[in-house]
């Protein structure tokens, strides 16, 4: 998996029920023809990113496909969710 383009975009909650910051990232990312998530036209990643206080996590998050934006059913393993939530902490605006 390699992040070949990425855009990230704070969320602003205009009620301000929620704490903290939220980050969109969209990435889209590189798989082996051998991966069931590779796709021809590429595949994207929606990433929510939560900051509040000294905590940050991925809040959610959804495959899809870069040509048609479906989204596709599967999820991280614990080492790709790691490597995304790295990614999202380095590429914020603090």
């Amino acid at each position: 998996m390699e992040i070949i383009e990425y855009s990230v975009e704070e969320l602003i909650d205009p009620t301000g029920i929620l704490t903290g910051r939220r980050f969109e990232f969209m990435l889209y990312i590189l798989f082996d023809e051998e991966d069931e998530l590779y796709e021809e036209q590429g595949t994207g990643l929606r990433v929510l990113y939560a900051v509040d206080g000294d905590q940050e996590k991925i809040a959610s998050y959804h495959f899809f496909e870069r040509a048609t934006d479906k989204i596709l059913d599967f999820e991280l393993e614990d080492e790709e969710e790691a490597f995304i939530a790295h990614f999202c902490k380095e590429h914020i605006e603090k």
